[in-house]
Formats: C-alpha cells, sequence, structure tokens
C-alpha cells in the first residue's frame, strides 16, 4: 500500500497531469509529495493493519525495533523479506493501474537518484545520517510514555520532511523498501545498495545511541 501510494502521487504530482502543470516548480512538488506521502505513512500505521504488524514498513525501523528490545530479532529478517516484496508488488500494482506514463520520465516508477554530483560515498553518509535522525527521535518519544501516540505522526512528518528538503539531493528515500520497488522495476541499480544499506546502518547507530543516551541494552526480552 504505501509503495503503491508513492508511485501514484508522483504520479499525478511530478508526471504529466494537472497537478504538475499547477505547481511547476520541482520544490513545489517535493513539499506535496512530502505531504501526501507523510499523511499516508502515518496513517498505514495507525490502520488495522499496521496496528496488528507494528507498522515498520521499514527496514530500518524494524531494526531500529529489534535494538530497542521492542521486536524478537527472529523477526527482523521475515519482516525485511516482506518490506522489500511488498515494495515491488506495489510499485508493479502502480504501474499495472496507472498505464506506461508511470514507467517513463520523468516518473521512472518513482525510483530516485542523487543529485548531480554526489557520490556513492557522500550519499551513504548522507542516508545513513538522516536515517540515524528519524532512528532517534523515534526512539526517544517511544521511551517517554505520554510521547507514544505521537509516533505514527512524527514517522509521517520526518519522512515527508526528509522528501521535501533533501529531494534533489539525496533523494530523501530514508527507507530501504521505499527505494528497492521502484529500482528494480526502473532498472536503475546504480545507488540501489547504498539504498539498501545505509540507512539500515544509520539505524543501528542511533539505536546504540539512544540505548545509551537512557542507559539500556542494545536488546533485551521486552516485547511491546
Amino acid at each position: 500500500m504505501l509503495l503503491f501510494g508513492v508511485v501514484t502521487v508522483v504520479r499525478w504530482v511530478a508526471g504529466p497531469s494537472p497537478v504538475s502543470a499547477a505547481v511547476p516548480q520541482v520544490h513545489g512538488e517535493l513539499f506535496l509529495i512530502g505531504a501526501c506521502v507523510g499523511l499516508l505513512l502515518a496513517g498505514l500505521i495507525l490502520s488495522p493493519a499496521g496496528k496488528a504488524s507494528g507498522g515498520h514498513i521499514n527496514p530500518a525501523i524494524s531494526i531500529a525495533m529489534w535494538r530497542f528490545g521492542l521486536f524478537p530479532g527472529v523477526a527482523v529478517a521475515p519482516y525485511i523479506a516482506a518490506q522489500l516484496l511488498g515494495s515491488l508488488l506495489g510499485t508493479l500494482a502502480g504501474r499495472a493501474i496507472w498505464g506506461p506514463v508511470v514507467a517513463s520520465p520523468p516518473v521512472n516508477d518513482a525510483s530516485l537518484q542523487p543529485g548531480l554530483g554526489w557520490t556513492a560515498g557522500t550519499l551513504f553518509a548522507a542516508e545513513t545520517v538522516s536515517m540515524g535522525v528519524i532512528v532517534l527521535l523515534v526512539g526517544l518519544f517511544l521511551a517517554a510514555p505520554r510521547l507514544v501516540r505521537l509516533v505514527p505522526w512524527l514517522v509521517g512528518l520526518l519522512i515527508g520532511t526528509a522528501i521535501a528538503l533533501l529531494g534533489t539531493t539525496t533523494g530523501g528515500s530514508v527507507n530501504p523498501a521505499r527505494q528497492f520497488g521502484p529500482a528494480i522495476a526502473a532498472g536503475r541499480l546504480d545507488f540501489l545498495w547504498v539504498y539498501l544499506l545505509a540507512p539500515m546502518v544509520g539505524a543501528v547507530l542511533a539505536a546504540s545511541l539512544r540505548n545509551t543516551l537512557l542507559k539500556r541494552p542494545s536488546t533485551s526480552e521486552e516485547r511491546p
């Protein structure tokens, strides 16, 4: 659902449509895409399916939740496999519903690329730091009982902001599943390994920092 929604939003906001004609500036398009995706993400986390599964929808978040001691380690690999498979299926569903325009520029199956001059190294660092900031803030909110109910909206706000601010530089992925399906469908694999690995590295580092700040172990038998 997330990736079908992303493809749909990108198709109508960035692709040929009355919306893209009304919002000619790329930064305006990114703001609108970020707002739509942020609201969609918060809604999915709060949905019955999201509540039943934990609403991670992001391999980096699944890893972080495990490192917070709130998710069993044996479930991390199956969750990541499901998230990546869902990413590909959602992308293909978007192409099937909206037609050939999705596979053509400027939509390109909603796949991301870094800006001109960005190398794999600089992209890796930026995606690591971006995901690290998100995970650290989410982890601190989860540690404060009065703030836990705000986490879905915090995640939506942070991801939406990342899209709006980083779209022209890193692409604003901060989610391995966000890029996996679109990159496979579009055949744009040059930086895929960075988009897959860097957010997970950022999640591990940020979770360790959060646990250190709260003086808690990295993993535990605690369950949500």
